[in-house]
């Protein structure tokens, strides 16, 4: 496995454990059903690797024969975690709907105005969140297919795991 390209076309099955391919935070990310230790992605299931293609990196996932159909629903309250942040809202990948942690990452962004519920105006996204936060949000209603829009804008709601510059 070690001597492949995971970027190959062919389809590898993995189990848990097993040492995937090295990991680039630029280039090539863990996905749902694989984890990040030590510069390298590892599969936490048994199933077949998959490589999900996106702007400039690529997403590594690994899916088994027992897929979930569970989708975020509006209300619904998920663990997400922040890719990109900019002046207007920051992109996220949603991990988790409740207590499921899903096999398949919904993308979704979260609006500066939906940050808080008082002093709209003042939020500053740059300043509130970080690319690899991990956040509580509540599902907004859908307005697009495929982008799901969150809210922190509760008291209980917000980032529960942030990572310092140093």
């Amino acid at each position: 496995m070690e001597d492949r390209n995971i970027m190959e076309p062919e389809e590898i099955v993995c189990i848990p454990g097993q040492r995937l391919c090295l990991a680039d935070k630029d280039n090539i990310i863990s996905g749902c059903g694989t984890y990040e230790r030590n510069g390298y992605i590892y599969s936490t299931l048994v199933g077949v690797v998959k490589v999900v293609k996106e702007e400039k990196s690529s997403i590594i996932e690994v899916h088994s024969s027992k897929e979930q159909t569970i989708l975020p629903a509006p209300g619904d309250i998920v663990t997400a975690e922040v890719t990109i942040v900019n002046q207007k809202y920051c992109k996220c990948i949603i991990k988790c709907i409740g207590d499921t942690v899903l096999t398949r990452p919904y993308r979704a962004f979260l609006r500066k105005e939906d940050v808080r519920a008082t002093e709209k105006d003042r939020v500053e996204m740059i300043k509130s969140f970080r690319p690899g936060d991990i956040i509580l949000a509540r599902v907004l209603p859908l307005t697009e297919v495929h982008t799901y829009h969150l809210s922190t804008a509760e008291n209980e709601l917000g980032v529960v795991i942030a990572h310092s510059e140093a």
